[in-house]
């Protein structure tokens, strides 16, 4: 090997890029945070919000004379009707079995009486269908015609519209532990002492951490969208090299903030303090399980320039709409904002040993 090639290899950013490969491989529980646990919560929530058949709402009808004029006018998919004495359908009720109860006289369904608990889930929304089955079967005319079709096209289910975030959920988690607490570490066992010895620059340290942190990041990402793929059908329709590019601007974004909550912190406690109250506020408002829309619009503007926002608005407008790179140039602004100035900023108050 020439002098040149010797002294690359030796170079301080490979050497602790390397050591921080081999010392991540020997932690199976980091091993398992960052691979397994992602692909955990895309199993767990895409069978929560799988697409499933229209579910029935069960209906108890009381015994009386009228009763089959009754069951007669709620011949509907999403009924079940369940025909008991008064006494039964009361327990049945009283003890979560059915949803609401309808008791009539003997005058026909001109004196229908609905029984239920409204504090119960389901149950006003009940009511509100048996009431207007009812009036239409009574010669209620309907002028307009309407039609209720399942959405079902790919792209649009929930799954689809999760994915995306948990990726970008992934980046955060990643940048922030596999950084930051990594620092402090290093810290606690005197470890930066000794780097502060030697002719290494501060830079060469802090670049060395996120280039580690995106040798493992990249096939992450590509390990969940893959397995998202085989498992639920989620597809990319956009581009494959815009996502990548988005992948490795997030994960050195997060390094970025990473590096900088652990430039001082002394202790884990402290650390772990600080990068909690950092990710708290975007796993509730960036966007992750539900669309950050939800909140009232003086927020959004916000909430759009938070870290994590722009990297799940541009995975999902790439993803799911299929969008270019150019489309999403307000959010990649955001994201390069906050990696270098957070890496400024970092490199500046960084300290070997307080």
């Amino acid at each position: 090997m020439s002098d040149s090639a010797t002294k690359r290899s030796r170079h301080p950013i490979l050497a602790l890029t390397k050591a921080r490969l081999i010392e991540f491989v020997r932690r199976p529980e980091a091993l398992f945070w960052v691979y397994l646990f992602p692909i955990l919560m895309v199993i767990v929530l895409g069978i929560a919000f799988r697409n499933k058949p229209v579910e029935t709402i069960d209906i108890d009808v009381a015994a009386s004379s009228t009763a089959q004029l009754i069951t007669d006018a709620l011949q509907d998919e999403k009924i079940t009707l369940h025909l008991h004495p008064l006494e039964e359908c009361r327990r049945r009720l009283r003890t979560g079995k059915t949803t609401l109860i309808i008791t009539s006289d003997e005058t026909g369904l001109e004196n229908v009486k609905y029984l239920l608990d409204p504090n119960r889930p389901g149950s006003l929304e009940a009511r509100n269908l048996i009431e207007n089955l009812l009036q239409v079967a009574a010669g209620r005319k309907d002028v307009i015609k309407t039609a209720t079709v399942e959405f079902q096209e790919q792209g649009g289910r929930y799954v689809d519209f999760l994915v995306p975030g948990l990726l970008g959920m992934s980046l955060m988690g990643g940048g922030l532990w596999g950084v930051g607490f990594a620092i402090v570490d290093l810290r606690i066992r005197k470890l930066l002492k000794r780097f502060m010895a030697t002719p290494m620059k501060r830079s060469h340290f802090l670049l060395a951490m996120m280039f580690s942190r995106l040798v493992f990041m990249i096939p992450q990402i590509m390990i969940l969208l893959l397995f998202s793929y085989l498992l639920f059908g989620v597809r990319i329709y956009g581009n494959w090299g815009s996502i990548l590019f988005l992948i490795i601007l997030g994960a050195f974004e997060f390094a970025a903030v990473g590096l900088l909550v652990a430039a001082r912190a002394q202790t884990l406690e402290t650390v772990s303090g600080l990068m909690n109250l950092i990710m708290l506020p975007m796993w509730t408002l960036s966007g992750i399980f539900f669309s950050y829309e939800r909140f009232p619009e003086i927020v959004q503007p916000i909430i759009k320039w938070l870290p994590l926002t722009p990297i799940i608005d541009s995975l999902r407008g790439i993803m799911l709409d299929g969008k270019g790179l150019s489309e999403m140039s307000f959010e990649v602004m955001v994201m390069t904002i906050w990696s270098v100035v957070t890496f400024v900023i970092a490199m500046s108050i960084f300290r070997w040993n307080d």
